[in-house]
């Protein structure tokens, strides 16, 4: 009998006590989060536990489509980077399945959170304007359609890369030039739900505002999200074999450097929506800012722009740091905070004008993340964590990073 390979060594190591750790702060989460979440839907008004469930499924729909969206770009880009993270953005976007069960409870309460859904809508001229696209069917079409999308694009790159587990190390051949030709009208189609998605799901919380880049502002907090959270896995999971083995500090340093990259990316989108909307004086956009720039919500502005831009952006700076896992995961966790915090300001002054920050929020952050986590264990346990039989494999970790 022949010896088996590295490859394939690597390939059967499972990281039992890593995982086993991730699973047990993931039912943490379920209890913790989940008696929050009873308490808050027992206790409180149904728009108060909505529209927290609302911030909760957004942030963890975040990185489920910037998993699927990062593992696209990773494919027609290459890089050591994608092929370190591969395994955890497959397994992230595999709970597409799951983020449609947990935006039942939206979807079935479209009046409570929309006002364009309510019978009073008829009497507004602005909503009246848009109710060829917002109206109840044509929204559930939208989301059938959404979730259909990224069902499938999900499923066929997770099923080809699960094919290259099963067969012999090869040169790069057509096989693995079809996860690339999906890639790149897949990045389109991921740009134009995202677009629609972001309008139907938190633009038109608001019908009278609207912002032609909204879906670019998502897609920089979606990125961001993601690749903090990638961060914060890898670093646990390569403390033990086959990650240890492959691991370098140029694939965190690579990481930290795209991480930079999406701070910036975010905050160049949102502070020029902002330069535009107030030197432009536009009527229809500016109050939407003014609820978030004065009164009650003015501390998270400047909470916002501290520490979703300022504070990572200098912190990152330092190459260091960002060859450095556990002090690179330190501001990813931080970043994650960040997101919550940004998330909850975009959505809160919608519903609460007077007060700001509800324990509800975070109950139900908790409690949502708690399941998406525990799935997310099971998904990333069921597959090899290194993927040694991509044809790229032996030569993107022959040079490290990049």
């Amino acid at each position: 009998m022949t010896a088996p390979s590295h490859e394939t060594a690597l390939l059967s190591e499972r990281p039992t006590a890593e995982l086993a750790g991730l699973r047990t702060r993931a039912l943490a989460l379920v209890v913790i989060g989940g008696a929050g979440m009873a308490a808050g839907f027992l206790t409180r008004a149904r728009v108060d536990f909505l529209q927290s469930y609302l911030i909760a499924f957004v942030f963890w729909m975040g990185i489920t489509l910037g998993s699927m969206a990062l593992l696209m770009v990773q494919y027609l880009s290459g890089g050591a980077w994608g092929l370190f993270s591969r395994r955890v953005f497959e397994a992230s976007s595999r709970n597409i399945g799951l983020m449609f069960l947990l935006f039942l409870p939206i979807w079935l309460n479209l009046p409570v959170l929309y006002s364009w859904a309510r019978p009073e809508a008829a009497h507004d001229a602005n909503i009246q304007a848009k109710a060829a696209y917002l109206n109840p069917a044509f929204f559930g079409v939208r989301v059938v359609l959404f979730f259909g999308i990224w069902g499938v694009l999900i499923f066929l790159l997770n099923r080809w890369s699960k094919e290259q587990d099963g067969e012999a190390p090869r040169l790069p051949g057509p096989k693995d030039g079809r996860l690339r030709v999906l890639s790149g009208p897949g990045l389109v189609l991921y740009m134009l739900t995202l677009t629609f998605m972001s309008v139907d799901w938190v633009m038109s919380l608001d019908p009278h505002f609207f912002s032609t880049i909204f879906g670019i502002l998502m897609l920089g907090g979606q990125g961001l999200s993601t690749l903090a959270f990638t961060i914060l896995i890898l670093q646990r999971l390569s403390r033990a074999k086959p990650l240890s083995e492959v691991a370098a500090a140029d694939h965190f340093h690579d990481l930290g450097k795209l991480m930079l990259a999406f701070v910036m990316l975010w905050a160049y989108f949102n502070v020029s929506q902002l330069i535009i909307i107030w030197s432009g004086n536009l009527p229809e956009e500016i109050p939407w800012y003014i609820a978030r720039l004065q009164g009650p919500w003015e501390p998270w502005a400047v909470l916002v722009l501290v520490g979703h831009f300022a504070l990572p952006f200098l912190l990152l700076l330092s190459r260091p740091r960002k060859r450095e896992p556990t002090r690179l995961a330190r501001v990813a966790l931080f970043i994650l905070l960040m997101r919550t915090v940004d998330i909850i300001w975009t959505i809160g002054p919608v519903f609460r004008h007077t007060s700001t920050f509800d324990w509800l929020d975070y109950a139900a952050i908790a409690g949502v993340g708690g399941v998406w986590l525990f799935f997310f264990t099971r998904n990333i346990g069921a597959r090899a964590l290194v993927p040694a039989h991509d044809p790229y494999f032996k030569g993107a970790m022959a040079h490290g990073g990049h």
